[in-house]
């Protein structure tokens, strides 16, 4: 047992139509004239539509916001920012994927109008408290309702982290009946990359901690077991809300000990291609996994008896194997693009990716094996 610190959002609610709790929420915490952060494809779908509904006829005004994009950019951020002080808003609710829960965070802090963003990038660099914030997710894969970072687009390639306790909600509410229309491909790259969270939190060479394995384990376990059903039957309310409780551990346990190689060679797929992140992760996991092995072949038997039934008998290292070879064919399972030619990714663009995965030394120093520019190239070139 080594010491630790472990943190997370304030309160969790988990259950089907638990959304509907938003204005009883808000009321909590006072506030009563929100802003409501979004996308115009949850917007169009009419995914929102009862939660605004039932914030409006609580009295709560609501100021909707739905330009989020995907991996936002810095003007995205600002310009949220500018519109919530306009609004003299007192609190912020982040309904979506990963970029509108993580441009949420950032409003909360925003626009109280006492920091730039600017100088919130990196790990705690916010000194000012944030407004009430409420983040509710409706994909199952990137955790942000628990997680104290926020992700944004520098440049034209770049991404650059915020990370601070500021960016924990006040409440993260879980609700399956927000999921139920993600398409599959959808729900098979958000549910991997939950897997890789927890995956990668298990390994994770600073941090690693009790508190973190426990969520890990039990993250896996649910995400394993529910992905396949969640992508065959998008109406299946348990398999979904139990993707959604999944990828919430998944999401805490690595916000305590953090993801290493395989986030920091996924994210110059998304920075050059626009690649979506669940997506990016698949398509690096199995050669960051085989090289991992090699050193966290204990920890990777341990999670092969989340993902399949119980090995007696078996070597560790056969263990670590099969553990490798089940995530393999689970992702065949969920119809994941295996190779990056598949995705007018040419071989000439290898060595600017792996050059620019060194950037992500934040993340590669997390990874039990020391990851090189020529290993970064050689594992591109192996899912090329």
């Amino acid at each position: 047992m080594t010491d630790f610190e472990f943190s997370t959002s304030k309160t969790l609610i988990c259950g089907s139509g638990s959304s509907r709790r938003t204005a009883e929420l808000c009321a909590s915490l006072g506030a009563n004239n929100i802003m409501l952060v979004t996308d115009k494809g949850l917007l169009e779908a009419g995914i929102i539509d009862p939660v605004v509904a039932s914030l409006e006829a609580s009295g709560i005004n609501v100021t909707l916001y739905s330009e989020v994009i995907a991996d936002p950019p810095e003007d995205v951020v600002e310009s949220a920012a500018q519109v919530a002080q306009s609004k003299a808003i007192d609190g912020v609710i982040g309904l979506g994927g990963g970029s509108s829960m993580d441009v949420a965070k950032l409003i909360a802090v925003l626009s109280t109008g006492k920091t730039k963003l600017a100088d919130c990038y990196g790990i705690d660099q916010i000194q000012v408290n944030r407004m009430p914030l409420i983040l509710i997710p409706t994909t199952a894969g990137t955790g942000s309702e628990v997680t104290p970072i926020s992700i944004v687009t520098t440049g034209q390639t770049t991404k650059t982290g915020v990370v601070s306790r500021q960016l924990l909600p006040d409440y993260a509410v879980l609700d399956a009946e927000l999921t139920l229309k993600l398409p599959p491909h959808v729900t098979a790259a958000t549910g991997i990359d939950a897997m890789v969270h927890a995956i990668e939190a298990y390994t994770s060479k600073h941090k690693k901690n009790f508190y973190s394995d426990m969520l890990a384990r039990q993250a896996l376990t649910l995400l394993s077991r529910n992905i396949k059903t969640a992508f065959e039957d998008g109406d299946n309310v348990i398999a979904r809300q139990n993707m959604l409780l999944g990828s919430c551990l998944a999401g805490q346990a690595f916000a305590n000990a953090p993801v290493a190689a395989v986030h920091a060679l996924a994210y110059p797929l998304g920075g050059h291609f626009h690649i979506p992140h669940g997506l990016s992760n698949a398509l690096v996991l199995m050669p960051v996994l085989k090289i991992n092995s090699e050193v966290v072949y204990q920890e990777y038997a341990e999670l092969l008896d989340c993902i399949s039934v119980a090995r007696i008998g078996e070597s560790e290292r056969h263990k670590a194997e099969l553990f490798v070879a089940e995530l393999d064919s689970l992702i065949d399972q969920v119809g994941i693009p295996r190779r990056l030619s598949e995705l007018n990714i040419g071989e000439q663009d290898l060595p600017i990716l792996a050059k620019d995965a060194m950037l992500q030394q934040r993340l590669l120093v997390n990874n039990p094996v020391e990851i090189s520019e020529t290993d970064a190239l050689e594992i591109y070139q192996s899912v090329f």
